[in-house]
């Protein structure tokens, strides 16, 4: 059976039904979820089967029968750790199909099936008694149901559930507690994701400063982690203000509650500063006394740092203190810890929670509108000076005095930079209300109300009477839009320039005036586990787990092109960067295909596992920005990544073993096509001597 999908195409704007398999979004979960990643991790794996031969053994040694719940089994691998450490029987809870079914091919596959029986619902549906799911309840609970902030994935609720209706009062619980640590730091870098910084605009009449709303200053910012990978942040970017301060434990062989609740710890200041943001993580002890633990710790707080285990699916997180603080060497103060049944937040008191009856613990949401329009990265782009320079500098040799300027990108400060030089008249169209909303206040800030436009409306729709009859001499765009998830999806500034041009007048400038694909090939240091087969487990086959992402990959939609912020993902360039595609904006969105063909030579031995790609845009012939290579690659192939943008990776398939030696330099050919009738990219990859490699685009 087929279904019909509707989709914003974010290059074109337009919204497109397509056909689907009724399978789509099974597809699209397996496709990106982060089974290989977590099969990869050894660490975890050791650390899960160590614990897990503790528990049995403990209730062995009890004269017990050892009956085992694992609440979010995925492949089994946990279940039949268990077994094969001795339990008597498992009950594994999958609530998503797919993976249930897989599950119990895996389990039956490895010979299993006679102790371990797959339940495909939510562990709060399984029932206990004669009739139920599983007749007793169990004395051992091994669970992986952890995020990179603990409980965002629902531990929380899943435990406290269990424990009520599914496991034996005190039962074994494999891991046995968690603890969360964290760490107050000052980072300008950091806050610069989560704030709003004064814009400097040197102009010919002296240095204007574009200043952020009261509201957005005095905002919490975003209720949502920022979860990054923190060993990729250098410790230069942070200053360190406290020590590592454990936060909170979770006993998981006892009663848990979801309730909302809050810790604190005290701490001296280890030096003066501006507190602005608390780095955390976890770790998790497999047993009582604590000798089995697996951490997430970053390198600084690990207690080896070389034996560290990359990982992807457990990062680190990054709160951001409702307003920055400051603290002084040795005068003692309260870190708080708060959480609900799915999220963390951090505040800092001058004296204990318990002293103060006014702490918040209302989980921190925005009413600035600035974090609902702009994520993280975005912020730390329009915070970027160096970035803002490079626009004034190009515009310094555009504008005219009597220019009439047109913005068009989605909540962009391009405007304010235009008039600040001294543009006649300045536009900007922002189609959702948000945007509308926050350069309201962004131009009331800065007593430009009644200097500059605003439109809200789409970009298409504009009218002569919106541009009160002006001819527009300036186009503009940084391009930036919220929908864009790939770096060519910002082509949409292709078709609005297309859209808009009999608002043009004789001679207007179009700034970028073009836009460049460029791609590279790389071996990645380890992100290429996330796509790589694992075969055998800690002694069990899990083959068909790697088949059926494999065919997940395969389907039509899950072979795109992947965003991902490299500044965190550290590779190796293999080729030299090759320009791949151009796109005029002085002219209109051609009518038929930009196809381009071409090779590229690997200068660099080494496992070739994708093709990363970005767009350049070219703001005048002197002026041009990356959003992926911002320097040429270091004699070893090290790269740059613009720290602000995600880039589009495109893994090979299959992703070379790791064990094998490196691969000698050879040519990639490559097939590349522009549809302007959908906005579509189609790429197709040929490495010598390797079947072709195929990738789809939308």
């Amino acid at each position: 059976m087929k279904i019909f999908c509707s989709r914003a195409n974010p290059t074109t704007g337009s919204v497109e039904w397509l056909e689907e398999d009724e399978h789509y979004d099974y597809h699209q979960e397996i496709a990106r979820s982060s089974y290989a990643d977590m099969l990869h991790d050894k660490d975890r794996n050791v650390k899960y089967y160590q614990g897990i031969r503790a528990a049995v053994s403990r209730v062995k040694d009890r004269g017990q029968k050892a009956l085992v719940l694992d609440i979010g089994t995925g492949t089994g691998l946990l279940s039949m750790m268990a077994v094969t450490a001795g339990a008597d029987f498992c009950y594994a809870i999958e609530v998503f199909k797919p993976m249930a079914d897989a599950a119990g091919k895996i389990v039956e596959k490895n010979g299993f099936s006679d102790k371990i029986m797959v339940i495909n619902k939510h562990s709060t549906e399984v029932t206990v008694g004669p009739e139920g799911d599983m007749p007793c309840r169990a004395n051992i609970l091994v669970t992986e149901l952890f995020d990179t902030e603990l409980i965002g994935e629902g531990a929380l609720p899943s435990y406290e559930h269990a424990h009520r209706h599914l496991a034996e009062e005190n039962c074994e619980a494999v891991p046995h507690r968690a603890t969360v640590y964290a760490q107050l730091v000052e980072s300008r870098r950091m806050w610069s994701w989560n704030k709003l910084f004064p814009i400097h605009v040197q102009t010919s009449l002296g240095e204007q400063v574009i200043v952020p709303p009261v509201d957005l200053e005095n905002c919490p910012g975003a209720p949502s982690v920022c979860d990054i990978q923190l060993n990729q942040v250098s410790p230069a970017d942070f200053t360190v203000l406290s020590d590592v301060l454990p936060m909170f434990s979770i006993d998981f062989s006892k009663q848990v509650s979801s309730s909302a609740a809050c810790h604190s710890r005290q701490f001296e200041p280890l030096t003066s500063g501006r507190a602005q943001v608390v780095l955390s993580w976890w770790d998790i002890e497999m047993d009582p006394e604590g000798k089995i633990r697996c951490t997430t710790a970053p390198f600084w707080a690990h207690s080896d740092p070389e034996e560290m285990q990359w990982r992807d699916h457990w990062m680190q997180c990054v709160y951001f203190l409702p307003q920055e603080e400051p603290v002084v060497q040795g005068s003692a103060l309260c870190l708080v810890a708060h959480h609900d049944d799915f999220c963390v937040w951090y505040s800092l008191q001058r004296t204990s929670p318990e002293k103060n009856e006014r702490v918040h613990q209302m989980r921190p949401v925005c009413d600035c509108q600035a974090h609902l329009l702009w994520n993280r990265p975005r912020f730390g782009e329009i915070n970027d000076q160096d970035r803002t320079d490079r626009y004034i500098q190009a515009l310094s040799t555009v504008l005219k005095p009597d220019s009439v300027c047109l913005c068009v990108s989605d909540g962009s400060l391009l405007s304010v930079l235009a008039h600040h030089l001294g543009v006649e008249q300045v536009f900007t169209v922002e189609s959702s209300a948000a945007s509308h909303k926050l350069l309201r206040k962004i131009f009331k800030a800065n007593h430009l109300e009644d200097k500059i436009n605003i439109i809200e409306k789409r970009p298409e729709l504009l009218t002569s009477e919106d541009l009160k009859g002006r001819k527009v001499s300036l186009l503009l765009g940084e391009p930036f839009f919220t929908t864009s998830l790939l770096p060519w999806h910002n082509l949409y500034f292709w078709y609005v320039r297309t859209a808009v041009d009999q608002h043009l007048g004789p001679g207007a400038v179009v700034m970028p005036q073009a836009a460049s694909l460029h791609a590279v090939v790389v071996e990645f240091r380890d992100l290429w586990r996330i796509r790589s087969p694992c075969g055998d487990c800690e002694g069990f086959d899990v083959h068909i787990m790697d088949d059926m992402i494999k065919r997940a990959l395969d389907f039509r939609e899950s072979r795109e092109a992947e965003p991902h912020p490299l500044w965190e993902y550290p590779c190796r360039s293999l080729s030299e960067p090759r320009q791949i595609l151009a796109f005029d904006f002085r002219q209109l969105v051609p009518p038929r295909p930009l196809c381009a063909e071409g090779t590229m030579e690997l200068r660099r031995p080494g496992r070739s596992h994708a093709a990363v790609l970005w767009m350049e845009y070219h703001l005048t012939p002197e002026c041009t920005l990356s959003t992926g290579l911002l320097e040429p690659a270091d004699p070893e192939g090290g790269c740059c990544w613009n720290p602000h943008c995600k880039q589009a990776v495109y893994f090979f398939s299959p992703v070379p073993d790791p064990r094998a030696p490196l691969g000698s330099p050879q040519t990639v050919s490559y097939v590349v096509e522009f549809h302007p009738d959908t906005g579509n990219i189609t790429m197709e990859f040929r490495l010598a001597d390797s079947p072709l490699l195929s990738n789809k685009v939308a």
